[in-house]
C-alpha cells in the first residue's frame, strides 16, 4: 500500500492516519469538519489535500448511522481500488449497501478493538492499535486484493486480525464492549445525587468501574442504534442476574436461617460465575487467562518525574513491570502506584525501591 485516503479524523480515523503515515504511507485526510482534518494533518497524520487520482484504500472512519452514504460516495466517485469501514457495528452498514445496489466487491467490514474514553483528532496515537484485535468481516464475494490491502492495514498498525462473520462480530461486541459501557454508566449516574462523603469514599474499585463512564454519550448513542438487539439480549441476561441477586439480598436480611442460607448460596454463586468469567478474559499477548501478578504499592508524590523515576529504578533491578495503575490518596498531592509483577519479583523489587528511598506500602 503506497496511497490511502482516511475518512473521518475522529480517534480512530486520526490513528489510523498516523500509524500508516509513520511508515511511508502518503494519507489524504478528509472530514465534514475541515478544521477536524487539519488538525489531523498539523499532527502529522497525512495531508487534507485532495489525492490527484484514486488511492490503493479508502477507509471510512465515521460514526455508524453514516458508514454506508459516506462508503457509497467514495465508491461512486472511484476514490480507491478498495475500501473499508471501521464502525463498531458490521451488519447493518453492509446491508444498507446492498440496498443501494452497490458492488461490494471491492469493499470489506472491520472493527479494530481498540479505543479511548476521549475522542477527536487529538485524541490520537500511533500506537492505538498495536497487539490490540482488529475484525475483518469478508464474505465470499470479497475481493482477494481488497482482503489483502485490509491485512496489509492492519499489520502496519501492528494490531492482529481476526476473521468473524458479521452478525457474529455485533452479537460479540453487545457483550464484550456496548454492554460494558451502558453498565459503567449506570453505575457511575448512582453516584450523580449521592452524599458528598460517600463521594469521598471512592477507591480503586468503582474508578476502575465507571472509567469508562467518561466516554462522549452522543458518540454512544450513535453506536447503540446501530446495534440495539444485540445490546438488550444481554441486558435482558444481565437484569435476570439482577433480580436474583436483589432476591438474595433481600434473603440475607431474614430472621429464617433457611432463607438467610439461600440468600447467601445465590450471593456466592453470581461472584463464583463472575470467577469463570473472568477467567476466561485474554491475558497478555492474548493468552488463555488474566495473569496473576503480585502487587508491589509504592508511595508516590504529585511531582514532575516521579513516576519516570519508579520504572528507571524498576527496570535497574531487573524487573519487568506488567501492569500498573495509579491509586490517589483522598484530598493529599499524593498516591500510590501499584506495580504489577511477576511474583517471583515481587520480593527482589520491593527490597530494591526501598534501598533507592521509596516507602512501600505493606
Amino acid at each position: 500500500m503506497r496511497t490511502a485516503v482516511v475518512i473521518g479524523t475522529g480517534l480512530i480515523g486520526t490513528s489510523a492516519a498516523l500509524a500508516l503515515a509513520g511508515r511511508g504511507v502518503t494519507v489524504h485526510l478528509a472530514d465534514h469538519d475541515p478544521d477536524s482534518a487539519r488538525t489531523a494533518a498539523a499532527l502529522g497524520a497525512g495531508t487534507d489535500e485532495p489525492p490527484a487520482g484514486p488511492v490503493d484504500l479508502a477507509i471510512v472512519a465515521v460514526p455508524p448511522a453514516h458508514v454506508a452514504a459516506a462508503l457509497a460516495d467514495a465508491m461512486r466517485r472511484g476514490a480507491a481500488r478498495g475500501y473499508l469501514d471501521v464502525a463498531s457495528v458490521k451488519g447493518g452498514p453492509r446491508r444498507e449497501l446492498e440496498e443501494l445496489g452497490l458492488d461490494l466487491s471491492s469493499y470489506i467490514g472491520t472493527h479494530p478493538m481498540a479505543g479511548r474514553e476521549r475522542s477527536g483528532p487529538l485524541a490520537g496515537t500511533a500506537d492505538l492499535f498495536e497487539g490490540r484485535p482488529w475484525v475483518l468481516t469478508p464474505t465470499p464475494g470479497t475481493d482477494v486484493e481488497v482482503l489483502n490491502l485490509a491485512l496489509e492495514l492492519v499489520a502496519l498498525c501492528r494490531a492482529v486480525p481476526v476473521v468473524m462473520d458479521a452478525d457474529a462480530h455485533d452479537r460479540a461486541v453487545a457483550l464484550v464492549s456496548h454492554t460494558p459501557q451502558l453498565i459503567s454508566s449506570m453505575v457511575a449516574a448512582r453516584l450523580e445525587e449521592a452524599d458528598e462523603t460517600a463521594v469521598r469514599l471512592c477507591g480503586q474499585g468503582i474508578r476502575d468501574v465507571t472509567r469508562i463512564a467518561a466516554s462522549d454519550p452522543r458518540m454512544w448513542v450513535e453506536i447503540l442504534s446501530a446495534n440495539p438487539g444485540p445490546v438488550a439480549d444481554v441486558l435482558a441476561g444481565v437484569a435476570a442476574d439482577l433480580d436474583e441477586t436483589v432476591r438474595a439480598l433481600r434473603a440475607l436480611q431474614s430472621a429464617d436461617d433457611t432463607k438467610r442460607q439461600g440468600g447467601a448460596s445465590g450471593i456466592e454463586d453470581v461472584l463464583r460465575r463472575g470467577n469463570a468469567g473472568r477467567e476466561r478474559v485474554p491475558g497478555k499477548h492474548g493468552a488463555g487467562g488474566p495473569a496473576v501478578y503480585e502487587v508491589v504499592a509504592v508511595f508516590i508524590s504529585d511531582e514532575p518525574g516521579e513516576l519516570a523515576r519508579i520504572f528507571a529504578d524498576a527496570g535497574r533491578a531487573g524487573v519487568n513491570v506488567e501492569d500498573v495503575r495509579i491509586e490517589h490518596a483522598t484530598g493529599q498531592q499524593a498516591g500510590f502506584v501499584q506495580l504489577m509483577v511477576e511474583p517471583s519479583a515481587a520480593p527482589g523489587l520491593t527490597t530494591a525501591l526501598r534501598e533507592r528511598g521509596w516507602a512501600i506500602r505493606q
